[in-house]
């Protein structure tokens, strides 16, 4: 299988035997830039202090893009093989939505968020209806890192976030600077 992945933070392209889908140059430099900023907006809103872009974040994200592009499948990477951080995933028509469509359909959850104590936190009574956006607001989240692999039909967005989100018993919303 062809695909290709674009690692924010080096703004290098990685690919497997002769990539199919290309990403532009300039792509990839503003890769890291676009999908901070798109974050970075939703944690201002919910009076967050913003991320802050890290390398071995992006490059595990990388790592596990690649797995689900190459292998075709959508499905959250083992939490042992990622202790203390969190993910977020995304998947799409290729070249269909921008970066910032993607980060927002995961910042769309906040329609059903209400401030609590996780997990009660979603007005549907299920949390995993607001978990994408949670993680992307969680108070002692700092720090992301993302990458995009693509084949030539589907685009795979990763996020991973230190420390990670959504911990049971943790407020959310109720945002307390020190």
């Amino acid at each position: 299988m062809h695909f290709r992945c674009v690692l924010g933070l080096l703004g290098a392209a990685a690919s497997g035997a002769s990539a199919a889908v290309p990403q532009s140059p300039s792509f990839a430099v503003q890769f890291p830039g676009r999908v901070l900023a798109a974050h970075n907006l939703e944690r201002v809103r919910a009076g967050a202090a913003p991320l802050v872009w890290d390398a071995s974040l992006g490059s595990g994200a990388a790592n596990y893009a690649q797995q689900l592009a190459i292998a075709g499948r959508f499905a959250h990477s083992d939490r042992a093989n990622r202790p203390g951080i969190g993910e977020n995933l995304w998947m799409g028509t290729h070249g269909a939505f921008s970066i910032e469509a993607m980060v927002a359909a995961w910042a769309s959850e906040k329609e059903y968020f209400t401030p609590g104590i996780f997990p009660n936190v979603s007005r549907s009574g299920s949390w995993v209806d607001v978990g994408h956006y949670t993680q992307m607001i969680w108070p002692s989240t700092r720090r992301i890192g993302c990458a995009l692999a693509s084949t030539s039909r589907i685009d795979y967005l990763v996020c991973r976030y230190a420390a990670a989100g959504n911990v049971d018993g943790q407020p959310i919303g109720q945002i307390v600077r020190r």
